[in-house]
C-alpha cells in the first residue's frame, strides 16, 4: 500500500473521514490555535505547542510548561450517484462520524539561550468507511490510517531579534484497507501494513519591532516501507511505499494595541509526492492520483476582554490537491473547504489556563468520474466538518 496513497487513507485513535487539512494533514495540534482557524501559528508562539508549528518559538515559553489538548471531531461525507456502473447498490451511507485526537507538549529550560521541548501528537489521519453493499465497494470499503509522532525539539536565540530551532521526529503509521473482490455481492478482502520513520522540522522567529513578529517553519517528508498481510479471500504478504509530504509555512503576528492582534499564514504542503496507490505481494493495487501541491490561507483576531479573558476568530481558505473528478477516489474524495472558527482563553492564574475553540468546514461539492475497470463511481460528494477543542496549559 504506497504510502503516498496509503497515507491518504489513514488515522489516528480513531480520527474518521474529513481531516482538519487537506488531503489527509490534521492541522489540528492545540486548542489554542484553533479559534484562529490556525492564522500565525508559526510566529504565535503562545505555548508549548510551538514545538509543532515553529520550535524557535520555545524561547518565548518562560519557565517549564505542559500543555494537554485534545479535539473532538464530527465528519459527514455523502455520494450522491450519477451514472455509477452499479448505482443500483446504493451509496455507501455516510463516510463519517465522530472521533477524538489527542496532544501533549512540553517546554523545558537548558540554560540562557537554550530551550528544549517535546511533543507528541497525530500529524496525518483519516478514515472512510461505507456500508456494504455500495456501488464502489470493489474501489473501497474502509480505507483507515493510524499515525503517532514524537517531536523532541531544541531552540536558540541567536541574537535579541532572531531565534532558531529544529526538531527530529519520529513517526508511526498504521495502514488499512479493504475492498470487495466482487460484485455485486460483498466479499471483503483486507489489507494491513505498518513501518515507523524518521524526519526533521525547523524554525526561524524574527522579532521586526516590539509588536510584530515573523515565523518561517518547515517539516519534512517522512518515507515508509510498509510491510503486512492481505486476509480474506486472498491471504499473504504485502508491501508498500508511503511518503508523507513536506510543508512550510509563512506567519506574521501584530499586536496593534493593548486590545487587538491580527495573525495571518500561508502554509504550502507538497502533497505531489502522493502520486499513486500501489501494493506488491498477494494483492497488487496501482491507481494513479497525481495529486497537485497545495495552500493554506488563514487570518485570524484575538481580543484581550481582560487580564483573565481574551476571545479569538478566524477564517481560512484550504485548497484540496486532487487534480480532477477522474483522479478522485473513493477512499479519499477531498475536496476545497474553508473554515469559520471562534474560541478563547481564560486565565485563572498566572500558572494555568484553558484554551477552547469552535469550527464549521464549509467543503466544497466534489465530483467523482473515478474507474477502476470494469467499475465506475460516478456522481457527486457533500460533506462538512465540525470540530471542538479544549487545552489546558500549565507553567512552573
Amino acid at each position: 500500500m504506497q504510502v503516498k496513497t496509503l497515507v491518504a487513507v489513514l488515522g489516528w485513535m480513531g480520527v474518521q473521514a474529513g481531516a482538519g487539512a487537506s488531503g489527509f494533514a490534521l492541522v489540528e495540534q492545540n486548542a489554542s490555535g484553533l479559534g484562529n482557524a490556525y492564522a500565525g501559528q508559526a510566529a504565535s508562539a503562545q505555548d508549548a505547542s510551538t514545538v509543532f508549528y515553529n520550535p524557535a518559538g520555545l524561547l518565548r515559553i518562560e519557565g517549564n510548561q505542559v500543555v494537554v489538548a485534545g479535539h473532538l471531531i464530527e465528519t459527514s461525507a455523502k455520494l450522491t450517484n450519477n451514472g455509477s456502473t452499479l448505482g443500483a447498490l446504493g451509496n455507501g451511507g455516510d463516510l463519517g462520524g465522530h472521533a477524538f485526537l489527542p496532544s501533549f507538549y512540553y517546554a523545558g529550560d537548558l540554560k540562557p539561550g537554550f530551550k528544549w521541548g517535546i511533543g507528541v501528537n497525530a500529524p496525518f489521519g483519516l478514515k472512510t468507511e461505507y456500508t456494504t453493499p455500495w456501488a464502489g465497494q470493489t474501489q473501497g470499503v474502509t480505507s483507515h490510517i493510524k499515525t503517532i509522532n514524537v517531536n523532541p525539539s531544541l531552540a536558540w536565540l541567536y541574537n535579541d531579534k532572531v531565534s532558531v530551532g529544529m526538531g527530529i521526529d519520529y513517526q508511526k503509521a498504521e495502514v488499512s484497507l479493504s475492498s470487495s473482490v466482487t460484485a455485486p455481492a460483498v466479499n471483503v478482502v483486507k489489507l494491513r501494513g505498518d513501518d515507523d520513520a524518521w524526519g526533521y522540522n525547523l524554525g526561524m522567529l524574527v522579532k521586526l519591532d516590539n509588536n510584530t513578529r515573523l515565523g518561517v517553519a518547515y517539516r519534512s517528508e517522512l518515507k515508509y516501507h510498509l510491510s503486512g498481510r492481505a486476509t480474506g479471500p486472498v491471504n499473504g504478504a504485502i508491501a508498500a511505499n508511503l511518503t508523507t509530504p513536506a510543508s512550510a509555512s509563512l506567519s506574521l503576528f501584530n499586536r496593534l494595541n493593548e486590545r487587538w492582534d491580527i495573525l495571518t499564514d500561508l502554509t504550502w504542503t507538497g502533497w505531489s509526492s502522493f502520486d499513486k496507490l500501489a501494493t506488491t505481494g498477494a494483492v497488487t493495487v496501482l491507481v494513479p492520483e497525481d495529486w497537485n501541491d497545495t495552500v493554506r490561507l488563514s487570518v485570524g483576531a484575538n481580543y484581550r476582554k481582560s487580564d483573565a479573558w481574551t476571545w479569538r476568530v478566524g477564517v481560512a481558505y484550504d485548497q484540496n490537491p486532487v487534480p480532477d473528478a477522474e483522479h478522485r477516489t473513493v477512499r479519499l474524495p477531498d475536496t476545497d473547504r474553508t473554515w469559520l472558527a471562534f474560541g478563547g482563553q481564560y486565565k485563572m492564574s498566572d500558572k494555568g489556563w484553558i484554551d477552547f475553540g469552535y469550527a464549521h468546514l464549509f467543503m466544497r461539492d466534489a465530483s467523482i468520474n473515478h474507474l477502476e475497470a470494469p467499475i465506475r463511481v460516478k456522481g457527486q460528494y457533500q460533506g462538512q466538518i465540525n470540530i471542538v477543542s479544549a487545552q489546558y496549559t500549565h507553567t512552573f
